[in-house]
């Protein structure tokens, strides 16, 4: 998968998570979870699209973590909408299946990342 392909996926579940939100927003408990899952799906895509504008290997580290953060937090957020009752297994599946595998993605690609980062600095120092 290209950045961009991932960056249009990760905006493609976002809008999704918030159609949902729009729905949760009708029963009393909600709301509030509608918010923060709407703030950690969409920040989801923010951080990633930010990571890859990144000025540095650092930058790009530190913005790929927040991304694999936030969509943990959404993977979170939809476990407690599907426990809570507030939204059933049928209607949130799709979303759920999609965020965990968002949040594989951005795992491994957090993993190489590091693991590049630390070849290249074992490359660059002579002992």
């Amino acid at each position: 998968m290209t950045p961009q392909e991932l960056r249009d996926r990760l905006t493609a579940f976002a809008v999704a998570c918030i159609a949902l939100c729009g729905e949760l927003g009708h029963h009393p408990q909600g709301r509030r979870i509608a918010d923060q899952l709407s703030d950690s799906a969409t920040s989801t895509a923010a951080n990633y699209r930010a990571a890859c504008r990144a000025r540095s290997r650092r930058e790009f580290l530190a913005k790929l973590g927040i991304a694999l953060e936030e969509a943990d937090e959404t993977v979170g957020w939809l476990d407690i909408v599907v426990r809570s009752k507030i939204a059933g297994e049928e209607r949130t599946a799709e979303l759920r299946r999609e965020a965990n595998e968002v949040l594989a993605i951005l795992a491994k690609s957090r993993s190489t990342a590091l693991r590049n980062e630390q070849k290249r600095r074992n490359d660059l120092d002579p002992r």
